[in-house]
């Protein structure tokens, strides 16, 4: 089996999280903190929002299953990439939409993609920046799989799971 790394961040590492372990391909996605001038950050820390960390995820996939474009068409589609350091009731700019890639493919990849929906996008621009992948630092061990153990908390229920059910009917070919 292939493996490769993708770093992107869509605000809550929880949510990102979770609509990324459903994805067929996806062997593994761990949250963290990336794009910061603090070497391990604590989550209290990047909350401050003066880190300059965004909350991200770090996920290893199989190429050979899922391809990169898919990965970032999921990845918009479930966050609000127009808003600057800001999806839903989260606010700042560790919320920041944003891919960190690790190579000049990955980087290739993003901006064309990001280009072609703002050529074909009624809504706003797209404000998510692509990155240079410096350091990923693992955010703690409670957020791990956090939606997996906390699925009947409110903010699971009335942020998670709208998300799950979108990649449910709009990517179900890309589902494990």
């Amino acid at each position: 089996m292939e493996k490769a790394i993708a770093v992107f961040g869509g605000g809550c590492f929880w949510c990102t999280e979770a609509v990324f372990n459903m994805l067929r391909g996806v062997i593994s996605v761990a949250p963290g903190y990336a794009g910061g001038t603090v070497a391990h950050p604590t989550y209290e820390q990047v909350s401050s929002g003066t880190t300059g960390h965004a909350e991200v995820i770090r996920f290893e996939y199989d190429p050979a299953v899922i391809s990169y474009d898919d990965l970032l068409n999921v990845f918009f589609a479930t966050h609000d990439p127009t808003t600057v350091n800001r999806q839903g009731n989260d606010e700042g700019p560790q919320y920041r939409s944003v891919i960190f890639y690790s190579d000049d493919a990955q980087r290739q990849a993003a901006e064309a993609f990001i280009a072609k929906l703002n050529e074909t996008k009624d809504g706003g621009r797209i404000v998510t920046t692509v990155e240079p992948l410096k350091e990923f630092w693992p955010a703690e061990d409670y957020h791990l799989k956090y939606y997996e153990h906390h699925k009947d908390e409110p903010y699971c229920q009335l942020v998670i799971n709208p998300k799950l059910a979108k990649v449910q009917e709009k990517f179900s070919s890309l589902l494990k």
